[in-house]
């Protein structure tokens, strides 16, 4: 470490010496230019960067460590530089947001700057916006305080159930988190709102349901959504893989299915049993394009939506409080009452957990494929048992 010129590591800034009472001083990084400490007698450290503007010195706050870590301000301090090298004062731009910001235009932000490029379920974010935020598109976002949100959560909570009101909640605070990142001096009105409880479903197809359910199938007249939903319970794989499903993905040879990227960000191996082949080979006989499941109206080219044909199935079949991803929890739970182990029902349904990992690793498709194809036997047999 040479003067007050170094490279910030946790433990340097952390062992830094505190200034004499009413003093304050500055160091700066090695690595990316401006970007500095300030260091007050009472042993606060924020982050700033220092650097000229149109010929004037400028001091501009990131934010406090630890609350921001040094990788984070590093990578603040390289968008500062960026508005820098386009000729913007980047003070005026964090008073441009904290003054003329709608909630929509900060949703727009969050939306093409972080969700968009680091979240795989970003289609859900849209989805909640749209549902529950969108009514307050013009509102700047100063003017949303804690109170009118504590209300719309409970609103949303009594109208579309806790677990609505809960991801809104939550995406309405990582947005706010974001404005401060990106320079608004304003204070997340979401932090201290505590989430409704949520309790974990079980729910998933018993012995003398699913014998309606088939029934149910096998009389829908779209025979696109009724294989829909009978391979939501032969593999039970997500929906959004499911929808997605592209024939170059499946292997009619091995009776595989890779989904090139899940919800953890990986690859996954189905094992189709035979029951899913033969839906799969009848469906490709008809194939009209890539798409397993294609749609001429959507604009991915894919079936996207099939909320009402799933209401016209669980009508049909008189079946109370089911929801599409319970097909999954289905798979799983005839696996575990047919013999599976935890770790095989994982592999096959493509769960990642830091525990699991290794034990993965080591399972090969063969117990996975034995377990599916023993579960979906027991779930086939209650046909001819009621």
């Amino acid at each position: 470490m040479s003067g007050n010129k170094f490279n910030f590591t946790k433990r340097i800034l952390e062992d830094l010496p505190i200034p004499s009472k009413g003093k304050r001083v500055y160091h700066y990084d090695t690595k990316v230019r401006g970007l500095g400490v300030s260091l007050t007698d009472k042993g606060t450290l924020t982050f700033i960067v220092y650097r000229k503007v149109n010929g004037r010195p400028e001091r501009i706050t990131l934010g406090r460590y630890p609350d921001l870590s040094i990788e984070n301000a590093r990578g603040a301090a390289s968008e500062v530089n960026s508005q820098i090298a386009q000729g913007k004062n980047p003070n005026q731009e964090k008073n441009k947001l904290r003054d003329e910001l709608t909630l929509k235009e900060l949703f727009i932000q969050y939306f093409e700057r972080h969700a968009k490029l680091h979240k795989k379920s970003w289609q859900d974010d849209e989805k909640w916006y749209r549902l529950y935020l969108s009514q307050w598109n013009k509102r700047k976002i100063f003017s949303i305080h804690r109170t009118d949100i504590e209300a719309l959560h409970a609103k949303v909570g009594k109208d579309h159930g806790i677990y609505a009101a809960n991801r809104m909640l939550t995406l309405l605070c990582v947005m706010f988190n974001k404005a401060i990142d990106w320079g608004w001096e304003g204070v997340n009105p979401v932090h201290g709102i505590k989430k409704f409880r949520e309790i974990s479903r079980e729910r998933f197809l018993q012995g003398d349901e699913l014998p309606r359910f088939f029934k149910a199938l096998e009389e829908e007249n779209n025979r696109a959504l009724a294989d829909f939903f009978m391979l939501g319970i032969l593999t039970g794989a997500r929906r959004g893989n499911l929808l997605a499903m592209r024939w170059e993905e499946v292997n009619f040879d091995q009776a595989t299915w890779r989904i090139p990227e899940t919800k953890n960000g990986s690859s996954h191996l189905v094992p189709l049993p035979p029951e899913a082949m033969n839906i799969l080979k009848g469906r490709f006989n008809a194939k009209e394009n890539g798409w397993v499941f294609p749609s001429t109206t959507s604009k991915s080219g894919h079936l996207e939506e099939p909320k009402s044909a799933w209401k016209r199935i669980l009508k049909k079949a008189s079946l109370q409080d089911l929801r599409l991803h319970d097909l999954r929890r289905t798979l799983g739970s005839w696996q575990a009452a047919t013999g599976a182990s935890s770790y095989v029902i994982g592999k096959s349904l493509g769960h990642k957990t830091q525990q699991a990992t290794a034990i993965y690793a080591r399972l090969n498709i063969d117990p996975v494929r034995e377990s599916v194809e023993k579960a979906t036997s027991a779930m086939f047999a209650t046909k001819s048992n009621n």
